[in-house]
C-alpha cells in the first residue's frame, strides 16, 4: 500500500537517490550533479517543508516539491514508473493548492502528456539558455476550476 506523507530530514538519501537515478538512466539529461549534490539538494528541499513523499513498504518511490505555488520537481523511482505514484504525488498537490505552474523539458514528452492529461496548459516555450542544464523547456499551469 502506497502512503504519502510529508518528507523526513532522513529521506533526504532516498529523495536524492531518485534525483541521481533519472539523471544516470535518462539519455539527454545531462549529468551536473553527483549524488552527494542530489542528497543535498533534496536535503535543502525537504527543510524548508517542500517535499512530499510516497512510500511503499517502507521505501521512498517518489516525491513531489512545491514551492508555494510552483511545482519545483516531481519524480517517481524508475521500477514504480507509470503504476500512479505520480499521478497521486500530483493530485495531492492540486488538492493542496488552487493553482500550480511548473517547467520540464521539451525532449521529456511523457512529463508533457502527464500534465495535459492531468488538465495543465502549455503557457512558454524557452531555448533554456537561463538554465543549468542548457535544455529547451516548456511552463505549464493549472488552476482548479473556479478558483
Amino acid at each position: 500500500m502506497m502512503v504519502l506523507r510529508a518528507a523526513r530530514s532522513t529521506d533526504a538519501g532516498a529523495v536524492g537517490g531518485i534525483l541521481t537515478e533519472f539523471a544516470a538512466t535518462t539519455e539527454w539529461m545531462p549529468k551536473l550533479h553527483s549524488g552527494a549534490e542530489d542528497i543535498a539538494h533534496a536535503g535543502a528541499m525537504i527543510k524548508r517543508g517542500w517535499v512530499t513523499v510516497a512510500e511503499a513498504n517502507g521505501e521512498v518511490i517518489g516525491f513531489a516539491a512545491c514551492d508555494g505555488a510552483d511545482l519545483d520537481a516531481l519524480y517517481v523511482a524508475g521500477v514504480m514508473r507509470g503504476q500512479g505514484v505520480g499521478t497521486a504525488l500530483l493530485q495531492h498537490m492540486m488538492v493542496q493548492h488552487d493553482r500550480l505552474s511548473l517547467w520540464t523539458f521539451q525532449t521529456n514528452e511523457g512529463a508533457q502528456r502527464f500534465y495535459l492529461r492531468h488538465g495543465f496548459t502549455e503557457v512558454q516555450r524557452t531555448d533554456g539558455a537561463t538554465t543549468d542544464e542548457k535544455l529547451p523547456d516548456v511552463r505549464f499551469e493549472w488552476q482548479r476550476k473556479g478558483a
